[in-house]
C-alpha cells in the first residue's frame, strides 16, 4: 500500500460502541459520527441497518466481519488514506472487544490513518458494573475454549487468580462452561449477565455450583457474560 505524502489528508477511523441490546444507550456523539462520516463499515449489516433506520441516518454501509478478506480491508484502508472517514462498528458493543475489527485497526495505526474511540455500551464493562465484585483489578477472557480438554485447561489456568474474571459465552455451550467451572474452581462466587439492555435481561448471583443447578433447570437462553470472584 502505497504512504501518503505529508499534504495529503487521511480520513479518521472511528471505532464507534454501539447498543448491545436498547437502542437507547446509543451516544450523542455517536450519532452524529455515523452520520457525518462517508462509510460505515458494520460486523452485521442488517443489524445496524435496524440502529440507522431507527435514527434516521442514511450512512452507507459495508460489511465488515472474521472472514473480510484482506483485499476488503485493503479497499476500506485506500479510502480512508484518500480523505474519506469510516465509522467501525460491532454487532453490539465496543469494536476490538472478541471482535475482528482489531485488524482493520491494527492495519490503519500502520497506515499513519488517526483512529479515533467513541466509547459506549460494552457488555464487559456493563455485568462489571452492577456485579459487586472488586473491578479495580480483573481478567477478560472473551470465549471460553470449546472442547473439553482445553475447557478444563483453562479453567485450571485460573485457579491461582487473584482478581475477577470476565468471560463470554454462547447458550448452547453455557452448562458445559459452568459444569467445568464447578468442578475445577469450586464454589467460588459469581455474578452472570443475561441478554443485558434487552427485554429479558437477568443478573444472577450466587455461587458456581448455584449457578449451574439454575441454569440445569431454565435452559439458557440469550447472550451470557460471566464474572467469576477470586478464591
Amino acid at each position: 500500500m502505497d504512504t501518503p505524502t505529508t499534504h495529503e489528508k487521511r480520513g479518521i477511523l472511528y471505532v464507534v460502541a454501539t447498543p448491545i441490546g436498547n437502542l437507547e444507550d446509543i451516544t450523542l456523539r455517536a450519532l452524529r459520527v455515523l452520520k457525518e462520516v462517508a462509510l460505515i463499515a458494520a460486523e452485521d449489516t442488517r443489524h445496524t441497518r435496524k440502529l440507522l433506520e431507527r435514527y434516521g441516518i442514511a450512512t452507507p454501509l459495508t460489511s465488515f466481519h472474521q472472514h473480510t478478506g484482506a483485499n476488503k480491508r485493503h479497499a476500506l484502508l485506500q479510502r480512508l488514506l484518500s480523505g474519506d472517514s469510516v465509522a467501525l462498528v460491532t454487532e453490539a458493543g465496543t469494536p476490538g472487544i472478541s471482535d475482528p475489527g482489531t485488524v482493520l485497526v491494527a492495519e490503519a495505526h500502520e497506515a499513519g490513518i488517526p483512529v479515533v474511540p467513541v466509547p459506549g455500551p460494552s457488555a464487559l464493562t456493563a455485568l462489571l458494573s452492577v456485579s459487586g465484585l472488586p473491578a479495580h483489578r480483573f481478567r477478560f477472557e472473551g470465549f471460553v475454549p470449546r472442547k473439553d480438554g482445553a475447557r478444563r485447561q483453562f479453567f485450571e489456568s485460573l485457579r491461582e487468580a487473584d482478581l475477577t474474571v470476565v468471560l463470554y459465552e454462547s447458550p448452547h455451550r453455557l452448562l458445559k462452561t459452568l459444569q467445568t467451572a464447578y468442578e475445577v474452581l469450586g464454589e467460588r462466587p459469581v455474578v452472570i449477565g443475561r441478554e443485558l439492555t434487552k427485554q429479558f435481561e437477568e443478573i444472577f448471583r450466587g455461587t458456581l455450583g448455584e449457578a449451574l443447578a439454575h441454569w440445569q433447570v431454565t435452559p439458557p437462553k440469550g447472550e451470557f457474560v460471566i464474572a467469576i470472584g477470586a478464591k
